[in-house]
């Protein structure tokens, strides 16, 4: 066993939860295998046809990933993972919303752009690939962001990947309506969190409108102009959102739980050059380290 792959004890947790084998066509190959090759190139953010020989054709590992992710599969296996957590005990609903920058490859550039000469087949039949396919172009060159709803436990909740440029507050509702973990015993899945803890990116009326319709508590500081603005209206500018200044310090867990996904150089530099397909990598690596 090299560096990095699964244990006895992780692959028979992993297996489980893996999609049925197809009855029909050739035998797959050795899955243990295939996740580890897979796994391997998620760390190194190396080439697929880098792969070592060890884990058998690279063309195999590659053809397992697009198609579990096309199928949805590494979303259902990651989705597996937090119910078992929340009804073990272990999932924390404390959520914090934060995102990060990632550098893009240039590889992840030159994806083909919707319209004439594109596709016929979705790359994804799960989510919809965006125009943009998640990149965006800054003065430090290709960037894409990747936003986290995370526990207080380190559990991803949701994921969105956007282009580098896009601003944060406007991903908080579809990044809230993302948040649904299902119940092993049946019944309706959880989506609704008990706090919500962001930063001053995410301190704007609609946002706080929506949390307070639903019903969950909230600690986001509010931004020094928009205080001043409530101020100069005088009573009509309303009383001042609360701030639990104690509560605000357990937002560190969204950002040590973004530098625990950066140690897999496959998310922290952006290779893929779709969307869909880099937001699986970071699925992959979820579940690789949920393990």
């Amino acid at each position: 066993m090299s560096r990095g792959d699964l244990t006895d004890k992780q692959w028979g947790r992993l297996n489980p939860l893996l999609p049925p084998i197809p009855s029909m066509g050739r035998p797959p190959r050795d899955r243990r295998q295939v996740f580890n090759a897979i796994w391997w190139r998620t760390r190194t953010g190396s080439p697929w046809r880098d792969i070592p020989e060890r884990y058998g054709p690279w063309a195999t590992a590659y053809a397992v990933f697009r198609r579990w992710q096309r199928d949805g599969a590494w979303a259902q296996i990651l989705a597996a993972l937090n119910a078992a957590a929340d009804a073990d005990g272990i999932l924390d609903w404390e959520v914090s919303i934060d995102s990060t920058v990632c550098r893009a490859h240039q590889h992840a550039a030159g994806a083909r752009k919707r319209g004439a000469g594109a596709p016929a087949v979705p790359e994804s039949l799960v989510s919809v690939e965006p125009d943009d396919h998640g990149l965006g172009r800054s003065r430090g060159g290709l960037t894409s962001k990747v936003h986290l709803a995370v526990t207080a436990s380190m559990h991803v909740l949701a994921v969105i990947v956007t282009a580098g440029q896009r601003g944060d507050a406007p991903q908080f509702l579809p990044l809230m309506q993302r948040i649904r973990v299902g119940r092993p015993a049946g019944g309706r899945p959880r989506i609704r969190p008990d706090h919500v803890l962001a930063d001053r990116a995410y301190s704007s009326r609609a946002i706080r409108s929506d949390l307070r319709r639903r019903g969950i508590a909230h600690t986001i500081p509010e931004k020094k102009d928009q205080a001043r603005h409530r101020v100069r209206r005088g009573s009509a500018g309303g009383r001042p959102p609360g701030f639990d200044t104690e509560r605000y310090k357990a937002r560190h867990k969204v950002e040590c739980r973004i530098g625990l996904l950066k140690q897999a150089r496959g998310v922290a530099t952006r290779y893929d050059k779709l969307a869909c397909r880099y937001e699986a990598t970071i699925q992959a690596t979820l579940i690789r380290q949920y393990l």
